[in-house]
Parts: structure tokens; C-alpha cells; sequence
């Protein structure tokens, strides 16, 4: 259970619970007892950030920046906690109770599903630049030094003996935009034919070696376990191991692949339940300062800022043909078409 602690003139529940319990008993012997304690607690806001599998060191020196600024500029200390798993499956424990205060997941479509619970309000996505996407990523391969398969393209990938690691779309965020940016592929090298790109699919993943419920697991497997010849990653994922193990693994950049714009929002119900809505609102729109936006870099996000996403051109390759999640007709029409039970991802995986 996440306790959340109330600024302001409210006290703070656990101090309030104590309270109770105190003059029940008829007296407040031992029951951290001065007024003082409980006025310095007032000034402690605790805020639940749930996320997806990647984004754990990103958040961890990003909330160290905000608390640090929030402090400075409006006196009160915040306490972040973070919650980090599979995208998809972040969505549904904040349906089911994770009473997060903010959610930074993978894809706007995993928040859309909080939405339409009326945890968050419409029009979320206009309530911060960009799309509510502060930060963006892309798809590319990650192979061990000497790349001994010679993976160079999707295509690769289907060849026989090529064992590939990739997480679970129904599970993860960056499993969606895996598959979306291999369908892209093969949509160019089939001219839109249908059963041929289903083809390409069911060949690709039939080298899925195995399938992990979110993309820190899959780097897990392949890095930490050996299991695999490539792994297909988020750019920030490939990035981070590479700096990790020095010459050990190659990043192949595939001729295409995808815009992957992960989305933030205020989860309206639990901050308003929490007292934490101005906090909240703060620490989202904290994200788009330039300090945050060169921290995104240093952890190898694509900051949304192109000024300082130039500062970054040794890091990232910036010539990279992209296709968007508009050319899939939008999130919805997307999951509906591809990731839903029984859709295409269901029919070539199952057949």
C-alpha cells in the first residue's frame, strides 16, 4: 500500500491514524508526540510515479532534480516513489488500485485505459507540449560484438538459426512498438499486401526465442542470461547496455523503424484524493525545463526539445527514417487493429 502525505493545513493520514489511536488510549504518550513533528511532516508531499520497465535510472536522477527545485522555489519537501513494470500491465494495477499520482508510461494507449476508467480526465494529452510526450525513443537491434549473424535489417531477422529476444505486446509498451515498426517495414517491402506482411510477421516471430512481460526483462534475458542473438530494443535500452559493457554488444540501426513517444499524465482522481494535484502538475511540466530536458539525453532519451536534442547528435542517429503512430491511424485504431485479443498480433503469434 502507497501512504501519500498531505502538505498544507491537512495532516498527514498516517500522522492522523496515530492521532486516533492516541486519544482512544487517552493520552498521546509514545505516539510521536510533539506538535512540532507533526507541523514538520505537513511540509512532506509523498507523490507515486508509475512507469514502465526503463525508465527506472532516468526517474531516479530526475526526481532528485525536481525535489531539488521544488524545495528550493516553494519550500516543501517531496518524497517520490516510483513503480516500474511492463507498460501495459502498469496501466492495470493503477485500474486496479496503485494509486499512482502521475503515470509516465510507454504509449499514450496504456493511458487511455485509465482514462476511460474516469481516473484521468479528457484531453489529457493536450495538457503538456508534445503530446504529453516529454521525451521520445526509438527501435533499434541490439547484438553481441562481431554481430556473427550479420543482422543489418529486419529481413535479417527471419533467417533460419537467428534467435531473437523481444517482450510481450500484450504485456509491454515497447513491445508495441516493436512490431509496429517491423509491420512498417514490411508494409514497404510488400506494397501493403496483407497476407505477405502477415507472413513477414509470422516468420519473425517464430525466432522469438523468448518473450518477456516488459523490455527491461527481455535486456535482462539477453544481456544478463546470454540467451539470444539479437534483441530488439528501445534505443535508451541498447544505449544504457552499451555504456554498461564496453565492447560487448553492437547497436544496429535498421533502415526504418518507429517514433516511440512515451506519454505522461496527471492521475486526476488519486490526486485530488491525495491533496497532491499542484505537485503533480509541477513535476509533469518540470520534464519539458532545459535542465530536465539535458538530463533526458544523458539517459539516452530523445529530449523533445530539437535545440538540445542537437547537442546530443554524436549520441543518437538523427537520420533515421521514422514512421509515426499516425501512420497506423492513431492509438486506438492501432491497438484495436493489431494488439487486442484476437487481433493480428493474437492470429500470427497463436498461428
Amino acid at each position: 500500500m502507497n501512504i501519500h502525505l498531505i502538505k498544507s493545513k491537512h495532516l498527514p493520514r498516517m500522522a492522523a491514524l496515530g492521532l486516533s489511536v492516541c486519544l482512544l488510549a487517552g493520552m498521546l504518550v509514545g505516539c510521536g508526540s510533539s506538535s512540532d513533528e507533526a507541523e514538520e511532516d505537513s511540509d512532506v508531499v509523498e507523490l507515486l510515479n508509475v512507469s514502465y520497465d526503463p525508465t527506472r535510472e532516468f526517474y531516479e536522477a530526475y526526481n532528485e532534480l525536481f525535489t531539488a527545485y521544488y524545495e528550493e522555489a516553494y519550500g516543501v519537501t517531496v518524497e517520490v516513489t516510483q513503480s516500474h513494470g511492463g507498460s501495459g500491465s502498469q496501466a492495470r494495477s493503477v485500474i486496479e488500485g496503485n494509486e499512482a499520482d502521475v503515470v509516465t508510461l510507454a504509449l499514450a494507449h496504456d493511458i487511455t485505459l485509465i482514462e476511460n476508467e474516469g481516473m484521468i480526465d479528457a484531453g489529457w494529452m493536450d495538457e503538456f507540449e508534445n503530446n504529453s510526450s516529454p521525451y521520445t525513443s526509438t527501435i533499434v537491434f541490439l547484438v553481441r560484438a562481431g554481430n556473427e549473424k550479420n543482422i543489418q535489417d529486419w529481413d535479417n531477422l527471419l533467417q533460419e538459426g537467428v534467435d531473437i529476444i523481444t517482450p510481450d505486446p500484450k504485456s509491454s509498451g515497447g513491445a508495441c512498438w516493436n512490431f509496429l515498426a517491423a509491420w512498417y517495414y514490411a508494409e514497404q517491402q510488400y506494397g501493403k499486401d496483407e497476407a505477405q506482411i502477415k507472413e513477414f510477421m509470422r516468420a519473425l516471430y517464430a525466432n522469438v526465442l523468448v518473450m518477456d512481460s516488459g523490455a527491461r526483462g527481455a535486456t535482462t534475458t539477453f544481456v544478463e542470461n546470454g540467451q539470444g542473438d539479437v534483441l530488439i530494443a528501445w534505443e535508451n535500452e541498447a544505449l544504457q547496455t552499451m555504456a554498461d559493457y564496453p565492447d560487448e554488444y553492437e547497436i544496429i540501426t535498421p533502415s526504418v523503424s518507429i517514433l516511440a513517444e512515451p506519454s505522461v499524465a496527471i492521475v486526476d482522481e488519486n490526486v485530488t484524493d491525495h491533496d497532491t494535484a499542484e505537485v503533480a502538475q509541477a513535476y509533469l511540466e518540470y520534464l519539458y525545463t532545459d535542465e530536465a530536458q539535458r538530463l533526458i539525453g544523458e539517459y539516452y532519451y530523445r529530449p523533445t526539445n530539437e535545440e538540445i536534442l542537437s547537442e546530443f547528435s554524436d549520441v543518437f542517429d538523427l537520420d533515421v527514417e521514422l514512421c509515426t503512430i499516425d501512420d497506423f491511424g492513431g492509438w486506438d485504431k492501432a491497438y484495436e487493429t493489431f494488439f487486442q485479443d484476437d487481433a493480428i498480433f493474437d492470429e500470427i503469434y497463436n498461428s
